[in-house]
């Protein structure tokens, strides 16, 4: 997943960018308020100009990134514990995009993973979970954020997007199901059922591969496509 291919982003990168309208944008909650008739209630977040932090700069992450820098004009900083400025360099020329925009700026500007959280408007979780990422934003790394800031995958921020969770399919208890987001102060949250790769093409490709490997295997062929 995450791999730009010549026929645009991939299902997780559109999945991801569409969370991040979807929660600056009050998509959710402005449709609620309409059907239940009411009008214009909050305000929307601009993107244009804003920063776009993402932590992990691999595949996905530079995918959604370079979205952010070309559609909306937003300014990208990235962190992982290993990632150096000339990588960021590196990723932002294999998706073709200049190291460096008119002004000098760097396109892809690795930081701190203090000024990661410090500087975000929209902060984006790109990473392989692991023994390493668990746990790797806490409750110290959101304090750090603006009041005004979304997070995509609580706290004093303004709303979060989350496609992934711990336990799925989320349990009838959970409080991410039960909580009366956006009331009483709470932080907008949207939901998706881990969405971001189920999408009509790539579910009938992989069923399609599935019958062709069977078919391989009875007639004593290698396999095409082998999970390891």
């Amino acid at each position: 997943m995450g791999k730009t291919s010549k026929k645009g982003p991939d299902s997780t990168t559109q999945h991801a960018v569409a969370l991040i309208l979807g929660i600056a944008k009050n998509l959710a909650s402005d449709d609620k308020v309409v059907k239940e008739g009411g009008w214009q209630t909050t305000l929307s977040t601009g993107l244009g100009g804003k920063t776009f932090a993402t932590m992990g700069l691999g595949r996905l992450g530079t995918n959604v990134a370079k979205i952010m820098y070309l559609a909306f004009g937003m300014k990208i900083i990235a962190w992982s514990s290993s990632l150096t400025q000339e990588t960021a360099d590196q990723q932002a020329r294999d998706c073709g995009l200049p190291t460096e925009d008119e002004d000098g700026e760097k396109v892809f500007r690795a930081v701190s993973k203090e000024e990661l959280f410090q500087s975000a408007d929209i902060l984006s979780v790109h990473l392989v979970l692991s023994e390493r990422s668990v746990g790797i934003v806490g409750q110290k790394e959101l304090d750090l954020m603006k009041k005004s800031a979304l997070l995509l995958q609580k706290g004093k921020i303004r709303g979060a997007a989350l496609d992934v969770f711990d336990l799925e399919p989320l349990p009838k208890d959970s409080a991410w199901r039960s909580t009366k987001w956006g009331e009483d102060g709470r932080s907008q949250v949207l939901l998706s059922p881990h969405m971001g790769y189920v999408e009509e093409e790539i579910m009938n490709e992989w069923y399609e591969e599935q019958v062709d490997n069977a078919e391989r295997w009875h007639q004593g062929k290698e396999l095409n496509v082998v999970l390891a």
